[in-house]
């Protein structure tokens, strides 16, 4: 396995909205990125999407123009996932569907040199079922960074059942690389945080549509009554309605009713209306 300080370019698979928040964060921590999807077009607002990023965070003062000019130079986007070839450490961050990274992960290892570690971006699917389509179980774990990637500070390091103990610690090193701070999880249904976040979403939408009280009300009762920054309709927009609809329909499977995902949630889903991104959800954002 290679040591972190050998560590100098990072592939990302995947260029939506976690894969290109994952490319940004590790070039502006002087990384190398090479960061693919499988289209030109969403390459290329997976890199929009950057170049508006780091604008904001210049705006801000929170980097200078070079800084920024720096790290939006590290990164190369491309559609070929021989790519990726080259790369010392790769972070999946593909779609939510488990033949699919169990797809991608075959082909990364039969691409990548065999002491390079695979880590995928998962939010709820088992990390030691993604990492039996390799030949190199022990090197692959998950990283499943915070949505947005470039603002929220953690990061969830998820054993799997045959992850080795200095894949995890290279997990945390290099998460810790990007200033993000990490939290460990074995590898059950949900995670940490999808396990007791998506219940909380859930009865947030279950109490608007059974009339409890209105939207704004219930976001407002949550962030004063606990001092969450969102209350659960306001995040579950930000997150995506159908990143959400599908995390408890994962869990839903795996734990029983508990997890059922709320009638309105999958309502929204089926409009279209799926939070910030589409411009509609639980509020207008147009």
């Amino acid at each position: 396995m290679r040591e972190l300080d050998s560590v100098e370019t990072v592939g990302v698979v995947g260029a939506g909205t976690m894969g290109n928040g994952i490319a940004q964060v590790a070039a502006a921590a002087g990384y190398d990125v090479v960061m693919r999807d499988i289209e030109t077009e969403f390459v290329e607002k997976g890199l929009d999407a950057i170049d508006d990023s780091l604008s904001r965070f210049v705006s801000k003062e929170k980097l200078s123009e070079t800084e920024a000019d720096a790290a939006r130079d590290r990164i190369t986007g491309t559609t070929d996932l021989d790519d990726l070839a080259a790369a010392d450490l790769v972070v999946e961050a593909a779609v939510e569907n488990m033949e699919i990274k169990k797809e991608i992960f075959g082909d990364l290892d039969d691409l990548v040199d065999e002491d390079v570690v695979l880590a995928t971006n998962t939010s709820t699917l088992s990390i030691t079922t993604i990492a039996a389509a390799t030949e190199r179980p022990d090197l692959v774990v998950g990283l499943h960074f915070m949505n947005p990637v470039p603002v929220m500070k953690g990061v969830e390091v998820v054993r799997g059942e045959l992850t080795d103990d200095a894949v995890v610690d290279l997990a945390h090193g290099f998460s810790e690389s990007l200033e993000k701070e990490t939290w460990e999880s074995d590898d059950k249904p949900g995670f940490v945080t999808n396990r007791i976040l998506m219940p909380w979403i859930n009865e947030g939408v279950r109490a608007f549509d059974e009339g409890v009280a209105a939207k704004e009300d219930i976001d407002r009762g949550m962030t004063l009554g606990t001092n969450v920054p969102m209350g659960p309709l306001e995040l579950a927009d930000h997150i995506g309605l159908d990143i959400c609809l599908d995390a408890s329909e994962t869990l839903h499977e795996e734990l029983g009713d508990r997890y059922k995902p709320a009638y309105l949630l999958k309502r929204k889903v089926e409009a279209g209306e799926l939070g910030k991104k589409t411009g509609s959800g639980f509020y207008d954002y147009e």
